[in-house]
């Protein structure tokens, strides 16, 4: 039985044929060791091995890229079939001296007595397992390309997705912040630039901090904190929002800009503007490297129109949580007459 082994797919033409020549001077040499070293072994065999070089070369350099992976695979096939053939015929006439004239009765009893198969059945054989190894090989390594480029081109599609994501930051948002705080400018200095400073403590965060992958929890809560400071502008009564936290491992990391769409979701269709009876409360723990995340909102009891200027959306992050923590996450989302409630518990990661 001949043994395959596994060839890295980064390895040259080059290297790939010599390896596959080296494999068969090896197989050859064990041959020529099973005949006790004749020396007839190598002179009728000689072009057997000259031509199975060759054919390993020509698929190698020629048939497999340029009909195989071209689809061509008639063509291909009946290349190799051919060049076998061709290959088999001359070396069976070339290996096989002529033998002395015998009577017929004579070539009966030796046929009778001894039939070994034919040496164009021999070679046909030799050179065939030959150009089959050559084209498994071949075609594993070319398999294993295009996989690793499947791999990175999902990678890569996957990196431009998150990136998308998580620089979605909510325009109306922001210019209504800016709005207010122009406002708030002519009423109470001390609370502009208290407002500019966590304006520009968020910015600061989206455009530098979330270039990485991952944040400490500290950071997202803080972010969480100053958007709901600078949402709170538009009213001088404090908005019925609170803000609940138990957190024993400050080195707890999550994908930055997680959270916040859920806060955006609550601010937008609880109608905290109204106060009444509206309320957003929201709950973050966090127990070694396990983040629990809560957020429940009121409900109006009749259908507000909102504008679709918005955030990240709900449904974008569920995608950003298949991606960042599979099989590590649950999430949860319910929802009544009064009240939608979400709960969020992710695997984080802990800093070294």
């Amino acid at each position: 039985m001949l043994i395959i082994f596994s060839i890295p797919c980064t390895m040259k033409t080059s290297i790939r044929f010599n390896f596959q020549v080296i494999l068969w001077v090896g197989i050859w040499l064990l041959l020529w060791v099973s005949e006790r070293g004749e020396s007839g072994f190598i002179k009728e065999n000689g072009l057997t091995f000259f031509f199975q070089i060759c054919l390993i070369g020509g698929i190698i350099y020629y048939a497999v890229p340029q009909l195989l992976f071209k689809k061509q695979q008639f063509t291909f096939s009946l290349l190799i079939i051919v060049v076998i053939f061709i290959f088999a015929f001359l070396c069976s006439n070339f290996d096989s001296p002529p033998q002395p004239l015998q009577s017929h009765t004579q070539q009966l009893i030796k046929k009778r007595r001894n039939s070994p198969p034919k040496p164009i059945v021999i070679n046909f054989l030799f050179l065939s397992i030959a150009s089959l190894t050559a084209i498994f090989i071949e075609t594993n390594i070319f398999a294993q390309k295009k996989e690793q480029e499947a791999i990175l081109n999902k990678n890569e599609m996957l990196q431009t997705e998150l990136k998308l994501l998580r620089f979605q930051i909510n325009p109306h948002f922001l210019f209504n912040t800016l709005n207010n705080i122009y406002t708030l400018s002519v009423i109470d200095s001390d609370k502009t630039q208290q407002s500019i400073s966590n304006l520009s403590t968020m910015l600061r965060y989206v455009l530098y901090d979330c270039e990485k992958s991952y944040v400490s929890i500290q950071q997202e809560i803080t972010y969480i904190e100053n958007y709901i400071k600078l949402f709170s502008l538009k009213s001088i009564d404090p908005y019925p929002i609170t803000v609940e936290k138990n957190i024993n491992n400050l080195s707890s990391q999550i994908a930055p800009m997680l959270l916040i769409p859920f806060v955006e979701n609550a601010l937008k269709h609880s109608y905290i503007e109204k106060k009444g009876d509206s309320f957003i409360h929201i709950k973050i723990m966090v127990d070694g490297t396990i983040i629990h995340f809560e957020i429940q909102n009121s409900k109006p009891n009749h259908p507000i129109s909102k504008d679709n200027i918005g955030g990240i959306g709900l449904e974008n992050v569920k995608k950003r949580l298949k991606i960042l923590y599979p099989q590590k996450h649950l999430l949860a989302i319910k929802e009544n007459d009064s009240t939608f409630n979400v709960k969020l518990i992710i695997n984080g990661n802990e800093t070294d």
